[in-house]
């Protein structure tokens, strides 16, 4: 069995649960996905399925040896292609169809997706600096402050929280639930937040 899939995301709404509660969701676009290849602890020492990500537009240009692998595998080019773990028996094989019912409701799996960027950031948003006071006069607002000892050791050391690019990161979320599963329109519905903004591919695999 196929334990993961790729998808893309929607964007967040709120449903509500058995109870009458409301619940947050984020809503995920999962596949369909098409098996491209297969990796064995055989031939390459583990175990892992790489999947194309079947959309609207396929891509305008394609590789020549971008070009034969999908030919190869009998599948149509397509624009996102990653691998995704497998289980210890899985029979899956080069062309099958890999659907959003491998997941099920209340059920806890693993994101991984790309946080938004925010690009260059002071250090106080980056890094949750206090700051200096804000009284007139002070000048010493929003800035760093000291990074190092001047006579020893009379350099900065590195990894010294600074100023710099912020967001942009490959995040992963260890225990989302799942709190529905719409088979027929390809969607998963994910309790909370997901890295990432609308139309941000996500990965989701199962724990």
């Amino acid at each position: 069995m196929v334990k993961g899939l790729l998808g893309r995301k929607i964007g967040m709404t709120q449903i509500f649960d058995a109870s009458g509660a409301v619940v947050p969701v984020t809503v995920v676009q999962a596949g369909p996905c098409i098996v491209l290849r297969r990796r064995t602890g055989e031939h390459h020492g583990y175990e892992a399925a790489q999947l194309s990500f079947v959309e609207g537009k396929p891509p305008r240009k394609v590789s020549r040896p971008v070009a034969g692998q999908f030919k190869e595998a009998g599948v149509p080019p397509a624009r996102v292609v990653a691998e995704v773990p497998v289980g210890e028996s899985c029979e899956a094989k080069p062309g099958d169809t890999v659907l959003c019912d491998i997941f099920t409701a209340d059920e806890e799996i693993r994101v991984v997706g790309t946080s938004k960027g925010k690009g260059f950031q002071g250090a106080v948003k980056r890094h949750h600096f206090k700051g200096g006071e804000a009284s007139h006069g002070s000048m010493f607002h929003r800035a760093p402050g000291g990074i190092g000892a001047s006579a020893y050791p009379s350099r900065v050391f590195p990894g010294t929280r600074m100023a710099g690019r912020m967001g942009g990161d490959r995040v992963t979320l260890k225990r989302v639930k799942v709190v529905k599963v719409d088979v027929d329109r390809n969607l998963i519905y994910l309790k909370g937040a997901v890295p990432g903004g609308r139309n941000a591919l996500v990965q989701l695999v199962k724990r």
